[in-house]
């Protein structure tokens, strides 16, 4: 099993060999996958490999799943309705769930990433690291995401994955939820 320093090199020389490749349907998603038993100290590394990355002349964005979830639910308008629920039936977590991965799922973390890849187009130099992927369980995986933004991205964007690889293509996110095999990214590391 590759160290995560090793697979961040190897991620770096893939995007550097990956933002010359003029194919017309390639797009510049990466994804580095790491043992979900990695989570911490994937986001101890986090500073250093901004700074490295700033070092070689990257200008760095960050997108983190965890805040951009939060954010969505503090304002979602059926927020007060799910705590009065909760409060009635605090144990009753797949009803929870449910309600919070259906405010997830109508597109609002979609429009936001797409709306950060707007921002970022043509920007020279330009790197968006997503983070916090792990944020998005129980309610859905990165990769409907990324499939319904297909054609948006033209920056080059790194998905911190914490999961499994099974094959060249095919993720378990987590490392337990089935195979996943429709991503159209660069996988690194797992």
């Amino acid at each position: 099993m590759s160290s995560l320093k090793a697979d961040f090199y190897e991620l770096i020389d893939r995007i550097k060999a990956g933002r010359d490749f003029g194919h017309a349907s390639f797009e510049p998603i990466f994804y580095m996958v790491f043992s979900p038993a990695s989570i911490l100290e994937v986001k101890r590394q986090m500073p250093a490999w901004e700074a490295k990355l700033r070092n070689e002349g990257w200008i760095v964005h960050k997108f983190s799943i965890a805040i951009e979830v939060q954010q969505i639910l503090d304002a979602a308008p059926l927020r007060k309705i799910w705590i009065k629920a909760d409060g009635k039936a605090p144990q009753q977590w797949d009803k929870t769930n449910k309600s919070l991965a259906n405010a997830l799922s109508k597109g609002a973390l979609q429009n936001r990433l797409e709306e950060v890849l707007h921002e970022l187009e043509g920007q020279p130099n330009t790197i968006l690291l997503v983070t916090d992927v792990e944020a998005l369980h129980p309610y859905m995986r990165i990769g409907s995401i990324e499939s319904q933004l297909q054609g948006k991205f033209h920056v080059p964007t790194v998905f911190f994955y914490p999961g499994t690889r099974t094959g060249k293509t095919q993720l378990k996110f987590l490392g337990f939820y089935p195979e996943d095999g429709n991503y159209r990214s660069v996988h690194v590391g797992g």
